[in-house]
């Protein structure tokens, strides 16, 4: 931790510079302002002031109410600690970014986005966004995810009975075809809190709620008084299937109707207040399957990619002028587990095989036998024999159910453990500094 005796020092030899050298250093004093002690680090008020403006310039751009500039500094302090802390943890675990991974992920958000990254790199600066911010927020996000995926992601299992479970106990006709767009509000209790201190969070939520009923702007509120980690970006958790949604809401958001407000829901993190903002319906999941056939050849010692290619070409050759596929599948192909059945992969549906051998496959016609085709087990003619759409309804749901229920464990664990992180540190705030 600093030592205080280090901070009065600080402080003695800024006067001492400030009698000196005048206004100038009585500017530079105060943006360099300590405005909390985390742990072995502090925040400076020039920190404070550079997020709070990006944090302004996105509500702006919401076009929500900006709260008032001390509220506003007090939630923005608060997620500056809390992501200074998991960066803390994730230096001591070894976590690092590095510029390659940075640069890829730019431009990867670039591309979906439809740019190159000149463009891209043109169009934040033209919103106000330096570039160099934009790849530091980036590089704050990728690290902090990756401590959260070691400490909590490996802990989080999924069965195969938890998905039959709730699909018997919680699904209800149509449901599955719904989605939620859900507004949530946190009024934190810290762990061990005395019952005075849950009664008074209580009486906060139960007042917001109140408000909110009565009119009030739900994303100002958040932005104001939410203590949950999506409280700057109006407490908006974005559209979520049923399955997807914390069980603790489950029962009281199948009651609730668009626009409606919850009652306050308590968990050991506090008091919740969620909000159905919208609701809509989601369609049929239609696949195409293919049925699909191969012959392999592994490159080795003996067998360059030239002489792969020479193999395969031959036995295409030979297939055109009516020799059996299966069978020639059954004398030369590399992958013996397929071979035993004359090549045949059976019918397969998208992303089940890998990306390169998928696009040479969707190509082909009919009965149609591609040219050779490298993917990482080596090298493959393909042949189609059929396609189909299916309704892939039932299967995609409860892939859907699976992932959500482990995407439900994961933030109800992070956030009992970003909370835990922050009670249990050294945090001291210089509240007459804000």
């Amino acid at each position: 931790m600093i030592k205080q005796e280090n901070i009065k020092r600080t402080i003695v030899v800024a006067l001492l510079c400030n009698l000196l050298f005048g206004s100038f250093l009585v500017h530079a004093e105060i943006l360099d302002t300590i405005i909390a002690v985390v742990e072995e680090d502090v925040i400076l008020e020039r920190e404070l002031q550079k997020e709070v403006a990006v944090i302004e310039q996105r509500i702006q751009q919401s076009n929500a109410a900006i709260p008032p500039a001390y509220v506003l500094r007090k939630q923005v302090l608060e997620k500056m600690i809390v992501d200074k802390l998991q960066r803390q943890l994730a230096e001591k675990a070894g976590i690092t970014v590095s510029e390659e991974m940075l640069n890829s992920s730019a431009a990867d958000i670039a591309r979906r986005n439809n740019m190159d990254i000149e463009q891209f790199r043109a169009e934040l600066e033209g919103q106000g966004i330096s570039y160099q911010s934009f790849l530091d927020n980036m590089r704050n996000e990728i690290i902090i995810n990756q401590l959260r995926g070691r400490e909590i992601g490996g802990r989080i299992k999924v069965t195969d009975r938890e998905v039959e479970h709730y699909m018997e106990t919680q699904d209800k006709i149509g449901e599955e075809s719904t989605q939620y767009h859900l507004g949530h509000i946190l009024i934190a209790v810290k762990e061990g809190a005395s019952s005075t201190e849950i009664q008074k969070a209580m009486s906060k939520a139960e007042g917001i709620v109140s408000n909110l009923r009565g009119g009030q702007d739900f994303s100002q509120t958040a932005i104001s008084d939410s203590d949950d980690a999506n409280a700057l970006k109006g407490g908006d958790l974005g559209w979520r299937t049923l399955s997807e949604i914390p069980t603790l809401f489950v029962n009281e958001i199948r009651q609730m109707k668009q626009g409606d407000v919850s009652e306050p829901i308590r968990s050991p993190s506090g008091f919740h207040i969620v909000k159905m903002l919208e609701l809509k319906g989601m369609d049929n999941h239609m696949i195409t399957k293919t049925k699909v056939r191969h012959i392999l050849i592994k490159t080795n010692e003996l067998v360059d990619d030239a002489e792969a290619n020479k193999r395969l070409l031959a036995l295409k050759a030979r297939i055109a002028d009516g020799d059996d596929f299966a069978a020639l599948a059954r004398a030369h192909s590399d992958d013996k587990g397929s071979a035993l059945k004359g090549g045949s992969l059976d019918w397969v549906g998208p992303g089940d095989l890998v990306k390169p051998f998928e696009e040479a496959m969707v190509k082909l016609g009919i009965n149609e036998v591609s040219d050779p085709v490298q993917t990482q087990f080596g090298w493959h003619i393909i042949q189609v024999l059929g396609r189909e759409n299916k309704d892939d309804s039932s299967e995609f749901k409860k892939n859907l159910v699976r992932e959500a229920i482990r995407k439900r464990k994961i933030e109800e664990e992070t956030e009992l453990w970003v909370r835990r992180l922050r009670d249990e540190a050294f945090v001291e705030i210089y509240q007459d500094r804000l």
